[in-house]
């Protein structure tokens, strides 16, 4: 399972920074424009809210898992949350809970 958890936040850091690299390299670094194509349709907030709040759930399970664990560097996987994404910080943190064999 441990190796599955690896692919899968591979994956998950590959799969939206090819989407995000590419727009950024034909727009630049363009907070107006990202701002106006994130509020662009009810469809584009829909999307943006249920990440916004499925991230600050997987922030506060990555704390609350990692101390009950005793996990040391958590801060790890809220990183890639917050850079990347819940796709990145979920199997990362998964991976990281797994014990050793």
């Amino acid at each position: 399972m441990k190796r599955l958890y690896l692919i899968l936040a591979v994956i998950g850091f590959v799969l939206p920074y090819t989407f995000f690299v590419s727009w950024f390299l034909e727009n630049g670094i363009n907070l107006s424009l990202i701002i106006s194509e994130i509020t662009s349709s009810r469809l584009s907030l829909f999307a943006w809210a249920d990440v916004l709040v499925s991230a600050i759930v997987l922030i506060w399970f990555i704390r609350s898992e990692g101390n009950r664990q005793q996990m040391k560097y958590t801060w790890v996987p809220i990183l890639g949350t917050c850079t990347v994404g819940v796709s990145f910080g979920l199997p990362l943190f998964l991976y990281m809970r797994e014990p050793e064999r």
